[in-house]
């Protein structure tokens, strides 16, 4: 009896998972419309380093849930079911959408950079962002095809 209700859980949470990865990268791409529009603004010195270490933490965090089973916080056997085979290989194919949306990202930056300088930070902002967003985006679609053809 208490085998079923772990399979359930770790059903019910990997569906959780499918659905709530790409509702995250949306707002994770959106946010960084409003950082970049910032930027414009003479007074974005004071709330700069703030916006940024906010950024990198969830940055970090969420390239952290993709790359790794996810649900820290619950028990090690509901983490082993729902990492099953199909989602590890949804998640090397979402990592390897955001390889090449980085790189292409790069490439696009330096054609850029020939007639709008970036900054630095700016340019892996923007790499960063496009790679993260495309796999979060990718793994959350394929994971929801995966359940609702069962």
């Amino acid at each position: 009896m208490a085998e079923r209700s772990i399979s359930e859980r770790a059903e019910f949470l990997s569906k959780r998972r499918a659905r709530m990865l790409p509702a995250l990268a949306v707002i994770y791409l959106s946010q960084q419309a409003t950082y970049f529009s910032a930027l414009q603004s003479p007074t974005h010195t004071s709330s700069y380093a703030f916006r940024i270490s906010a950024w990198l933490v969830l940055t970090a965090v969420l390239l952290a849930a993709l790359a790794t089973k996810g649900f820290w916080l619950q028990p090690r056997e509901i983490r082993d079911l729902i990492d099953d085979e199909h989602t590890r290989a949804n998640r090397l194919d979402a990592l390897r959408l955001g390889f090449i949306f980085a790189i292409v990202t790069g490439m696009a930056i330096y054609f850029l950079d020939q007639f709008e300088p970036l900054t630095a930070g700016a340019a892996a902002h923007l790499i960063l962002t496009f790679g993260l967003g495309a796999a979060l985006i990718r793994f959350g679609l394929l994971e929801r095809r995966a359940h609702r053809d069962g």
